[in-house]
């Protein structure tokens, strides 16, 4: 993957299927500098595909750093900045607790999207960190930690203390 980027985004926006329309408006809105993690499961393959290098063209123009969920070797094929997933040599990797956070510094990710910090429609009913539980986390992680799920600029701006280098979202930046 191009090593370019020495340095990884404070922000970042996650993509999936319920951006529909609204997600390449929200790629070409993100600033200079930002990350894209383009997720998209349920996409079948060739439309998934498709999407992505839209995406791609679009993050090459803008200055953004565009992940790919999935393996290293399919970040590479995809011509990606890197992959995100619970892989070894994931650039960055999703964590929701303490045992996560581990696994991930241990697999070599070099950031760890911990959440979710607040309520979020990602995950409807599941049990948010909370800020105290988020800043724990966060402080004892030996990689930078991204806060996801319920983010806004907002929201950020009262965990930057407690540890967070950053945010993600989805409705937070897909809305602005």
């Amino acid at each position: 993957m191009p090593k370019r980027h020495l340095l990884l985004p404070r922000l970042w926006l996650m993509t999936d299927e319920r951006l529909g329309d609204a997600l390449l408006p929200a790629v070409r809105g993100m600033p200079r500098g930002a990350g894209i993690i383009f997720r998209h499961y349920a996409t079948p393959a060739k439309e998934r595909r498709k999407l992505f290098e839209a995406v791609r063209a679009i993050a090459r123009r803008r200055g953004l750093i565009l992940v790919l969920a999935g393996t290293p070797r399919q970040a590479r094929a995809w011509k990606a900045d890197g992959a995100h997933g619970r892989h070894p040599g994931a650039l960055t990797s999703p964590a929701h607790d303490a045992m996560e956070l581990r696994r991930a510094e241990a697999a070599g990710a070099r950031l760890v999207l911990l959440s979710p910090v607040f309520a979020t429609r990602s995950h409807p009913g599941a049990a948010a960190l909370g800020r105290v539980r988020f800043g724990l986390l966060a402080r004892q992680a030996r990689v930078p930690v991204i806060a996801l799920g319920g983010m806004t600029s907002r929201k950020f701006g009262a965990i930057t203390r407690l540890g967070a280098s950053g945010w993600a979202a989805i409705d937070g930046l897909a809305a602005q």
